[in-house]
């Protein structure tokens, strides 16, 4: 065996653990996710809302009236999806999109006031029940895995070229 295939195997013997951790994570991260969603999404099936519905009227709720890209990129959904989403909350009268007096190319979406009092007394109940499903892990455990996942979601942003904001 020639040096230069002896030290090939020595570097793929070394990458192993790391590419079964990888692996490992990205499939803990997947079911942990699938697993949330599957505790909250009856409650807000019962609402009539779908998650990414939910998510859109959530974050409006929380930042108030945002450029629908900005919006987009929050709830983490193609613009064609969230075109789709804002529709469906507009003719049910729960949220409304406003052109920017500054710049006619940019438009907001914002709640109405029906979509307000629908998240208003919503919401509430959507973090109990994300408490329950959380209840797992502690308050700390909590904070780590947050500390740990903006880390680790900021380096992947940062290895796409992706933007990196705040609240990443």
């Amino acid at each position: 065996m020639s040096f230069m295939s002896q030290r090939s195997k020595e570097l793929d013997a070394s990458a192993a653990p790391d590419r079964t951790a990888t692996l490992q994570l990205v499939i803990a991260l997947a079911r942990a996710y699938q697993a949330l969603e599957q505790g909250v999404r009856p409650h807000l099936a019962q609402l009539g809302l779908g998650i990414t519905e939910f998510a859109v009227l959530e974050v409006l709720y929380h930042k108030g009236a945002l450029p629908l890209g900005e919006l987009r990129d929050r709830i983490l959904v193609t613009g064609a999806s969230t075109t789709y989403v804002v529709k469906k909350l507009e003719e049910r009268g729960l949220m409304r999109r406003r052109t920017c007096a500054e710049d006619q190319r940019v438009v907001f979406g914002e709640l109405t006031a029906k979509g307000r009092a629908l998240i208003d007394e919503v919401f509430p109940a959507h973090v109990d029940r994300l408490r329950d499903v959380l209840a797992g892990l502690s308050v700390s455990e909590k904070h780590a895995a947050t500390r740990l996942l903006r880390r680790l979601g900021q380096h992947a942003r940062r290895t796409t070229g992706a933007r990196v904001t705040d609240d990443d």
